[in-house]
């Protein structure tokens, strides 16, 4: 898969709501349940971080929902993007590109969203071919300010910025032409899935959803 085929595939799912869940799972028995409650309220895009023990298995569960288009997210590695697809991803996310993580994705078909923070490293994935963008860790690279900035040089760039974004500041982003959606973890609260409260996720998620009418 091409960077371009990948970056087709990356806006098709950025376009799919306003806002991409970034989903830390701890406990594998809420994966399915998680995974549910945000695609009823309207999130069918989700990134499950690949940052504890039993992510690879959450994303196996979230797979089987009817609905859900699961993706990994933390990909740093080629060990991790074969792992990830192996395990159902249908997306990947990163936070920043190397040339050998770029190499496995299109190696195993997975389409990436590569992490981008500066105007050099945005060129660099743009030659490449990629045309979607993550642009990480957004608040602290300068926010939607910058991305307004950076969009008049760089117009046929689009970004899903993730980092520091709530639902108090996502609409600052999604108002910016060159924003397809957000990614944030507000809408997966750590109190409400320790709790199992399914329906507050699903109401956060049809409130995010709605940000983009």
């Amino acid at each position: 898969m091409t960077p371009a085929e990948q970056s087709r595939r990356a806006a098709e799912i950025c376009r799919l709501a306003p806002v991409v869940p970034v989903i830390v799972v701890d406990d594998l028995s809420h994966a399915r349940k998680l995974a549910e409650a945000l695609v009823a309220g309207g999130l069918p895009a989700l990134e499950v971080t690949l940052r504890t023990p039993v992510a690879l298995d959450a994303i196996r569960a979230m797979a089987e929902v009817e609905g859900g288009v699961v993706g990994a997210g933390t990909l740093l590695t080629p060990a991790d993007v074969k792992a990830a697809k192996a395990a159902g991803a249908k997306f990947g996310v990163s936070p920043g590109a190397t040339e050998r993580l770029l190499d496995a994705c299109a190696e195993y078909d997975l389409p990436l969203l590569p992490g981008a923070a500066t105007a050099s490293e945005i060129m660099a994935l743009l030659e490449k071919g990629y045309t979607i963008q993550k642009f990480f860790p957004a608040e602290q690279a300068g926010g939607a300010a910058y991305l307004k900035s950076i969009g008049s040089p760089l117009p046929q760039v689009k970004f899903c910025p993730t980092g520091g974004i709530s639902l108090k500041n996502a609409r600052d982003y999604l108002s910016l032409p060159n924003i397809l959606c957000v990614g944030g973890s507000w809408v997966a609260p750590k109190d409400a899935l320790a709790k199992g409260d399914w329906a507050t996720i699903s109401a956060l998620a049809a409130e995010a959803k709605a940000l983009r009418a």
